[in-house]
């Protein structure tokens, strides 16, 4: 079947930590244009609100590794604060605007993919997908997250992260590629972004086509 007649692959997105659906559309402005004929990008906002720090740098994330309201991705923490309510605005979200046939996450929002991949390989979660595509990925160090990793997730992905990423180290994104079966990566020279260099459409565009 040719790309013209079938519709694109819709795609739920998850913003990263600090961000909001509104940021992070217009953040991956060019990535999207990259892959206009082949996905429809769908942006949604944690209901969790990030404390401000007077600096203006304002947005959401998908839950707290301090009962403060704060997030590291390097904290091994007991503390998931916000996790349960953000995870039922996702599921109502795939509810009301799904159905969805992968979700892309970055970042933050890509550690929250991994744990919902991680819910329906345990058969845990409301809605499905078929694949999902993670960058500046990583493994939630949360204490009440580690039995989400407990199975092999065996759902097709991709995994997108930098070389010169200084927020989520390469080694973290390495170690997270352990939870999968058969994960696709693609590393590219970077810091923490979605490459959307032409260089790299192939690599996008084959894996969007494997999953049509």
């Amino acid at each position: 079947m040719s790309q013209g007649s079938r519709p694109p692959l819709r795609l739920l997105c998850l913003h990263g930590y600090r961000q909001t659906g509104i940021s992070f559309r217009e953040k991956t402005g060019a990535f999207r244009k990259l892959l206009k004929k082949h996905a429809e990008f769908v942006f949604m906002t944690s209901p969790l609100l990030v404390p401000s720090e007077g600096n203006g740098d304002e947005g959401a994330g998908w839950w707290f590794s301090e009962p403060s309201g704060h997030f590291r991705a390097q904290d091994e923490s007991p503390c998931v604060k916000g996790y349960q309510e953000s995870l039922r605005a996702i599921e109502e979200f795939a509810k009301e605007s799904g159905p969805f046939d992968g979700i892309l996450g970055f970042s933050q929002g890509a550690a929250m993919l991994g744990l919902l991949c991680g819910l329906q390989q345990q058969g845990k979660l409301s809605f499905s997908f078929r694949f999902a595509i993670f960058a500046s990925s990583f493994k939630s160090r949360s204490v009440p997250h580690q039995s989400l990793y407990s199975e092999v997730i065996t759902l097709p992905t991709l995994h997108i992260f930098g070389e010169q990423d200084q927020v989520i180290e390469k080694s973290m994104s390495e170690e997270f590629l352990q939870c999968f079966q058969d994960p696709h990566t693609l590393v590219h020279p970077g810091g923490h972004f979605i490459p959307a260099a032409v260089a790299y459409k192939s690599t996008y565009i084959k894996f969007l086509q494997q999953m049509c």
